[in-house]
């Protein structure tokens, strides 16, 4: 999905909306689970951040072209984390049959980032379907 570019704060979530188990032990189906108000997702790309001005910058520097006006922080969500979100701030879409959630950063409320080894894993069994 490189031809896909994900624009200033915001993230695009792959959305777990499958059936979900209660502590009770009772099947949630999709729909419910749809309704509450934490969604959980694994990351698929986040944008380059927050843009800020640079202080480096002086505006009278012709000489010194390769200093930009504005540079970006970058978000704290990275691909391959799962992300616990505020589900009403996200918005949906879709894009090559497949359902993503897009939302700004402000919205994920906690990250899970799996160890290089389990992303490593992921990456060979995506390549194998």
């Amino acid at each position: 999905m490189p031809e896909l570019i994900v624009v200033g704060d915001r993230v695009l979530i792959e959305p777990d909306d499958g059936e979900q188990l209660t502590a009770s032990g009772l099947v949630l189906p999709a729909s419910v689970a749809e309704r509450e108000r934490v969604g959980l997702g694994r990351v698929v790309k986040a944008g380059p951040g927050h843009l800020v001005p640079n202080p480096e910058y002086v505006e009278g520097e012709s000489w010194n072209a390769s200093k930009k006006a504005g540079r970006y922080l970058p978000l704290q969500a990275k691909p391959g984390d799962l992300a616990f979100f505020i589900r009403k701030e996200s918005i949906e879409m879709t894009y090559e049959q497949r359902k993503y959630l897009i939302l700004p950063h402000h919205a994920i409320l906690a990250l899970v980032r799996p160890n290089h080894k389990d992303i490593l894993d992921e990456i060979l069994e995506a390549d194998r379907r």
